[in-house]
């Protein structure tokens, strides 16, 4: 049996670089997810959040002016994402209530979160000690 790629967590400014503004230094994770090098997982609310996202007026502004529709940018995310149920809450809290459930999720899968959020990054060397980690970039 073929052993699983590393999971990865993905906030939603991740995703926003990823899929819609095609940011340059998500290039390589672009690679490593299209290669199968990291599989990424995410949860139905973190989808859910996303599609509240893309509908903001400064977010539909950007997909109107890359040609997007928001339905193909979440079609992509659903390619894309291996969809798990919703984690129990981390031993560790963010500062920033909306950022806990990558938080947990990362823990419980042992895996990274990645994210350009102070608060997120913050908590670095407490997910280490829970098998997770935070980074910035791929």
């Amino acid at each position: 049996m073929p052993e699983m790629a590393p999971g990865i967590v993905l906030d939603t400014n991740i995703v926003l670089d990823l899929l819609v503004f095609k940011d340059p230094l998500t290039e390589p994770l672009r690679a490593a997810l299209a290669s199968g090098q990291v599989r990424w997982i995410g949860t139905a609310a973190m989808r859910d959040e996303l599609e509240r996202v893309l509908a903001y007026p400064q977010i539909a502004k950007r997909l109107d002016f890359y040609a997007l529709q928001a339905q193909a940018v979440l079609a992509t995310r659903d390619a894309l994402v291996h969809t798990v149920l919703v984690a129990d809450k981390a031993p560790v809290t963010c500062k920033d209530p909306d950022d806990q459930r990558f938080i947990d999720l990362a823990v419980a899968h042992r895996c990274a979160v990645l994210s350009k959020d102070h608060a997120v990054l913050c908590m670095a060397k407490r997910l280490l000690a829970l098998g997770a980690h935070a980074r910035c970039a791929m």
